[in-house]
């Protein structure tokens, strides 16, 4: 089949064999060549790293929350003033409320871990089995021993990197200090009691595995010295995201004296800093991206200059502006389309093996790439969110279609006259 350039319905096929052309440049034409190629593997780069990085931090947001609202309950119910005494009503009354999954008494304290090779500083919960046993990350995650019969054994869990500072396993004992003890008359006492260890569980943060230690309820008011009280409930919700709506329903059930903190306010700031920091961390990032469309601009621009003959040649034989201009435009946007989807997918298959990529360059450099003791995770995490994705792929495509209108224009403007006088 003859072309004609008098075939000028938009995007016709001679405007895609011309654009295709121009892209492969010939000898005396390497710099253009060039050029379109750093502005390729800009594009590439750019939507490589922000995917990369988005998705890193995603992950981290992900984990830290699973790890934090699944120790620390959705719902911390605290008595306003005096002690809290009638905590198994209000547990009931509280667990009957339609969209809460338990609602448990929780004991804390600090305590001294002690063993004759280690003394390691840790956090105390006395809590019943039932309430342990609804901690998911904790029950699903026991590497060693059992929580069966958590009340009646007298005996602590305590995570994996605890149990190994301590240098202890299941059956072994760990002396626990606490500096709130008795008091005498010369003082108060700190009270001092041996406990052998019942379970061992990771929950996959460092600094939990290495602090936490659950203690039976009964146990926890005896050594505390709290009688027949509990510092707080601990509530948890089937929806995480909706706790507003049944800290609503918890006020309406009518218990007197109640106050109801959700994870969001307990750690607000925390969050708060990771979500400015994913903010800041996209706009940086997004620099890459836009540098390579003005290496998409510049390259355009030298390549209409170049071919400043043939658009003249192209104009006597009928082409109209707009097939001149949509050559161009093919040209330049062609370079963004498939750097950006070539980017994409390196980004997607990155993070899909981002921990064993991670475990091989430690390997290759024998250094640790990842700590846990300053990441707090143990692996590194990467979750790809669709709409972060679909906004990073779909930001480049819109810049590399802009960056290629100037060029086109101007091409598509040149006098066909003084383009052959010039020549």
């Amino acid at each position: 089949m003859r072309l004609s350039v008098r075939d000028t319905k938009a995007f016709a096929q001679f405007e895609w064999i011309l654009a295709l052309r121009y892209l492969r440049a010939r000898r005396k034409e390497g710099f253009i060549s060039v050029l379109a190629g750093f502005s390729f593997l800009g594009i590439l780069l750019g939507v490589f790293t922000l995917i990369t990085v988005m998705a890193v931090m995603n992950g981290f947001r992900t984990e830290l929350f699973n790890k934090i609202i699944g120790l620390n309950g959705h719902i911390i119910v605290n008595k306003v003033s005096g002690d809290f005494e009638a905590y198994d009503e209000a547990a009931r009354r509280l667990s009957a409320i339609p969209g809460v999954r338990a609602a448990f008494p929780l004991i804390e304290g600090q305590a001294l871990a002690s063993t004759p090779s280690q003394a390691i500083a840790g956090h105390v919960r006395g809590v019943p089995e039932s309430g342990i046993k609804s901690l998911k990350i904790i029950a699903d995650h026991v590497q060693m021993g059992r929580l069966d019969g958590f009340d009646t054994q007298e005996g602590i869990a305590i995570g994996t990197r605890l149990a190994s500072a301590l240098r202890v396993t299941v059956g072994d004992m760990v002396t626990l200090v606490s500096p709130r003890g008795a008091a005498t008359p010369f003082g108060t006492a700190p009270r001092i009691k041996p406990y052998k260890v019942s379970a061992i569980f990771e929950m996959g943060m460092s600094e939990y595995d290495r602090t936490m230690i659950f203690m039976p309820l009964a146990e926890a008011q005896r050594y505390f010295g709290k009688g027949n009280t509990v510092d707080l409930l601990e509530v948890l919700v089937d929806d995480p995201e909706a706790t507003n709506t049944t800290i609503d329903a918890m006020k309406a059930a009518g218990i007197q004296g109640l106050a109801f903190t959700d994870w969001r306010q307990r750690n607000q700031s925390f969050f708060t800093v990771l979500e400015v920091e994913r903010n800041m961390m996209f706009i940086i990032l997004s620099v890459i991206v836009v540098v390579a469309a003005f290496n998409i601009i510049s390259g355009l621009i030298m390549l209409v200059k170049d071919k400043g003959r043939e658009i003249g040649i192209l104009r006597t034989m009928g082409a109209t502006q707009g097939a001149i201009m949509r050559i161009f435009l093919i040209t330049g946007a062609s370079i963004g389309v498939v750097g950006t989807l070539t980017g994409a997918a390196l980004g997607v298959a990155f993070c899909w093996r981002i921990d064993d990529i991670r475990r091989f360059v430690a390997w290759l450099s024998d250094t640790d790439v990842f700590r846990a003791d300053i990441y707090f995770l143990t692996q590194l995490p990467a979750d790809i969110n669709l709409r972060t994705t679909g906004t990073i792929i779909l930001m480049a495509l819109v810049l590399s279609v802009l960056a290629t209108l100037y060029p086109s224009w101007r091409a598509s403007r040149l006098d066909p006259v003084d383009a052959l006088r010039n020549e």
